[in-house]
């Protein structure tokens, strides 16, 4: 991975070398290897780079045999080896980059639908006066922008825009988003004026300023869905996955696997095992010395069967304080998933031996893993009900009965979007506008649950576009780049999602199983107790660290002085939250935590 940035003005002010190394240095984590700076008047880029393909070649940015084109890139292209073979170009590398850029010369824009891998790039024409931006079909690497009348700027995270732009405000409809997502989905963003790239979109930027974004790439529509026998289903899905991995081992450094004991990276660890032979693999997981919620032994039962040399880190509440300032900073802004502290202190871990991990980031998305699949079609039906009794039994349940609360929760909501997105929504309608003195007037939900097919498909297409996008491979890119490590999910290879797309739902959810399709291919790799055991997810103890290790730091927080929140939020419902959960009358962590973030 890389960071990138680059700034174009349009009032023919030159862009100095000053300002694309202050941006680069905000970037520094993300590439620690290198770094370089492209100016031509009144437009620059910055390049910081992690070296994973081509080491000691392949400086960025890079320049174009045509003399015309120049290019800022993080990522890997994974078919580059392959693309590059099909290509007329002088080259001068023999790295992935400069493939991109005789893509570009040969084929324009266009090029860009013949990449696999995860990549966000900015190609400048001179030729043209065109500027083009292109981020990865599922968003698995960032991308961001700012665009007014005299400038337009990019970058991989949002704080290495600020030294372009000047000071950030928050935009307050945003707040609205992340009370609602636990992140803000694309194309918006917490800080004001500053967009996401939408995952598997182009933009432009024309010569007058003027700015467009399109889609290049969309997940198979209903009409494309095969009619398959489940057998060929798990067949092709194996296939598929297979072939993703293979590919995802392509560097030049040494790739090892998160594992944390569940289908999914056990799965994709077995598959890295057999791929590898006899190759020294390494594996990592995380734990929080909490036996309800552990995964550890399970992790280790898969590093003994595939004899990788296994690694593990206990995280604990002393963690979550005493990193909070600096994952914050890497944050940019909140992402409300309290398991990003874990995963950082798995991504320093995995740094001491590795440059490079595969993970089993995607699978629920994408084949139906998580327990509210299962109850796809009641959200739909659920608008026949009262909400003020399903409220009311929500709120009478034991802090046991969480995961039957949340579906509570959901149903009762008022809108089928709003059902949709209540199943992750740590407020309800109600408790956001309550929260910030009125109602959200935008819903970023809508384009994706009409017209998309049954129940369970339009739960997972506006799951693949929301929550995977902007929360878990936010989370993911940035933990991973916290410890300058690069992160590949071979769930998420385009090849493997439009399959999954195009398979039937009653192969994803079947029998009440979910994820089926899934497990049944782990089930050729894996002992049937690590694919038949119950989900657990990477769950994290706040329930006691928030009424023990962390309960000042959270009043603080959330409450004091110079408190965000307090000064933002109806600071007695704050403040009346705080106090249910410390008395152990409620479970009030995931809401806690959202405000805390």
């Amino acid at each position: 991975m890389c960071g990138i940035a680059g700034v174009r003005r349009f009032d023919g002010t030159p862009v100095s070398p000053e300002l694309l190394a202050e941006m680069a240095k905000r970037l520094h984590h993300r590439g620690p290897d290198d770094s370089g700076f492209w100016a031509d008047g009144s437009i620059g880029f910055a390049h910081t780079r992690l070296s994973i393909i081509d080491l000691a070649g392949s400086p960025q940015p890079m320049a174009g045999a045509s003399g015309t084109t120049t290019i800022a890139f993080n990522g890997e292209i994974l078919n580059y080896k392959q693309l590059r073979t099909a290509l007329a170009y002088p080259f001068k590398t023999s790295g992935d980059t400069e493939v991109l850029l005789a893509l570009y010369e040969q084929h324009g824009a266009a090029g860009v639908s013949k990449l696999r891998g995860q990549f966000a790039y900015a190609i400048h024409d001179a030729k043209s006066g065109e500027t083009h931006l292109f981020r990865d079909r599922l968003g698995i690497l960032p991308l961001y922008y700012y665009a007014d009348a005299q400038m337009f700027a990019f970058a991989s995270e949002i704080k290495a825009l600020l030294p372009a732009i000047g000071s950030a405000e928050v935009d307050t409809e945003s707040l609205h988003d992340y009370l609602a997502h636990r992140s803000v989905p694309a194309p918006h963003t917490l800080v004001r004026g500053v967009r996401k790239v939408p995952q598997g979109h182009h933009l432009v930027v024309s010569a007058d300023g003027s700015v467009r974004t399109e889609p290049y790439w969309e997940l198979p529509r209903e009409s494309e869905i095969r009619q398959v026998t489940p057998e060929e289903a798990v067949r092709l899905v194996d296939e598929a996955l297979t072939a993703s991995v293979r590919d995802a081992l392509v560097a030049d450094v040494p790739v090892g696997a998160y594992l944390s004991g569940g289908v999914d990276s056990s799965l994709i660890t077995a598959l890295v095992a057999r791929e590898r032979g006899d190759a020294e693999l390494h594996t990592f997981s995380a734990g929080f010395g909490d036996p309800r919620v552990d995964e550890l032994h399970w992790a280790e039962k898969v590093a003994g069967m595939v004899g990788s040399r296994h690694h593990s880190v206990i995280v604990t509440a002393d963690d979550f304080r005493d990193s909070w300032a600096k994952l914050s900073w890497h944050r940019d802004a909140p992402l409300s998933e309290p398991a990003d502290v874990a995963v950082f202190r798995l991504a320093e871990l995995a740094r001491r031996d590795v440059k490079v991990v595969l993970s089993g980031e995607g699978s629920d998305e994408l084949f139906g893993g998580y327990p509210k699949y299962r109850f796809a079609a009641a959200t739909r039906l659920a608008g026949a009900l009262p909400s003020f009794a399903l409220r009311r039994l929500e709120k009478a349940l034991p802090a046991s009965k969480a995961r039957l609360g949340i579906a509570l929760r959901a149903i009762a909501e008022p809108s089928y979007a709003e059902r949709m997105r209540g199943w992750f929504a740590p407020f309800t309608v109600a408790e956001r506008a309550a929260l910030l003195g009125g109602p959200a007037t935008r819903s970023v939900l809508e384009p994706y649950v009409n017209g998309r097919g049954d129940a369970l498909r339009r739960m997972l297409y506006a799951d693949s576009h929301t929550w995977l996008a902007d929360n878990l491979l936010e989370r993911g890119d940035r933990m991973s780049m916290a410890a300058s490590l690069e992160l590949r999910p071979p769930f998420l290879d385009h090849r493997v999602a439009e399959l999954a797309f195009s398979l039937p739902s009653n192969v994803k959810v079947r029998g009440g199983t979910t994820k089926w399709v899934v497990k049944e291919v782990a089930r050729q790799h894996l002992p049937a107790d690590v694919v038949d055991r119950p989900k657990s997810g990477f769950k994290v103890p706040l329930d006691a660290w928030f009424r023990d290790g962390l309960r000042d730091m959270a009043y603080d927080l959330l409450t004091g002085p110079t408190s965000f929140v307090g000064k933002t939020f109806d600071r007695a419902a704050v403040r009346t939250l705080l106090d249910d959960h410390d008395s152990g009358d409620r479970n009030e962590q995931p809401r806690i935590w959202t405000l805390l973030s």
